[in-house]
């Protein structure tokens, strides 16, 4: 059967362009919970965990898994930026303009804002939204949730995730039309999902993202499972998850131009002068720094592009108690 078509439109050459979406459980319902993933095009982890959260939930939807059923209505949407995604392109290709720049959207207004309408219009009746990113193409992150109010239950709902980090963010101020702040204008539970980096899958960090949000569905009451059902489908789902801010984090940044090889596992807890990594000359192959955790910390970002110059980021650490240097501007600058 045809999916439901978000947005239709047509292009310069051929038929146009299609943005179907998935939409399971009661079709007359206001939808519990909606996903959206792919805003940018070459971040293809969002649009692999989205299409397998798809094919676990139809089944379901559909009353052929025993032992599980579908109890609230939940809306997909795991490819947005579909002609980016062709050519594993961040932003729109036509134009060059940045779909999670130009929400709420506008339906009269050029493609990236009628796109962006569409998004936003599908999902603001949702009561829980979800926008799923990876980093950028230097920089793969430990799934985390990443949350943007101060309200308790925003939280307590964060940690149903079961990720191993939840970090609480201050609003973007200078990125102020993306998808999260104009739900944020509708009230109701909104989450950022930042896994992996861009350019490629990290399926290991898709598993666990996956797992993750099976595993809220059942917490939230949407989904009715066994656990065995669960354990059978979607493997274990159970993790320790710590709960930081901006003050808790820690940037470590390069003082030396050259070649960055990664030493340390992401998602290791690190002791204070540990090693994370070695910068080599590009040149003669010596070594000009090694480069060892500032503080004891749960490691959350890793550097994967070698070439480095003076003051990039090479790793992110989040400490269990703060740290008083205070805010850490690196995190503001990720995925989104």
């Amino acid at each position: 059967m045809k999916p439901p078509i978000l947005l239709k439109m047509t292009s310069p050459l051929g038929e146009g362009f299609e943005i179907p979406y998935h939409d399971f459980g009661p079709s007359t319902d206001t939808p519990a919970i909606a996903f959206v993933g792919g805003i940018h095009g070459n971040e293809l982890n969002s649009v692999f965990i989205l299409a397998r959260l798809a094919a676990y939930l139809a089944p379901i939807a559909a009353g052929k898994k025993e032992g599980q059923k579908l109890l609230g209505r939940v809306v997909l949407i795991p490819a947005v930026n579909v002609i980016g995604m062709h050519t594993r392109d961040r932003q729109w290709p036509f134009d060059r303009t940045d779909i999670n720049r130009m929400f709420p959207g506008y339906h009269l207004g050029e493609t990236t804002q009628r796109i962006a309408d569409a998004v936003f219009q599908k999902t603001k009746t949702a009561m829980t939204r979800i926008d799923i990113h990876a980093s950028n193409l230097e920089i793969e992150e430990l799934p985390q949730v990443r949350i943007y109010d101060t309200h308790p239950g925003t939280l307590a709902s964060a940690k149903q995730f079961g990720l191993p980090a939840v970090i609480q963010c201050p609003v973007n101020k200078t990125a102020i039309a993306t998808l999260l702040n104009a739900w944020m204008t509708l009230g109701g539970e909104n989450f950022v999902i930042q896994a992996g980096m861009a350019g490629d899958l990290q399926v290991a960090a898709c598993e666990r993202v996956l797992k993750a949000f099976v595993r809220f569905l059942i917490q939230k009451n949407i989904l009715s499972s066994t656990l065995e059902s669960v354990e059978a489908d979607a493997g274990a789902i159970e993790e320790t998850t710590h709960t930081f801010g901006l003050q808790h984090t820690v940037s470590v940044v390069s003082e030396k131009a050259g070649l960055f090889v990664a030493q340390a596992i992401l998602g290791r807890w690190m002791e204070q002068g540990d090693l994370l990594g070695v910068v080599y000359d590009g040149f003669d192959g010596r070594i000009r720094a090694r480069i060892r955790a500032p503080i004891s910390g749960l490691l959350t970002a890793m550097r994967r592009q070698a070439l480095i110059y003076q003051g990039d980021l090479l790793a992110r650490l989040q400490s269990r108690t703060p740290i008083a240097k205070g805010a850490d501007t690196y995190l503001l600058g990720q995925g989104q």
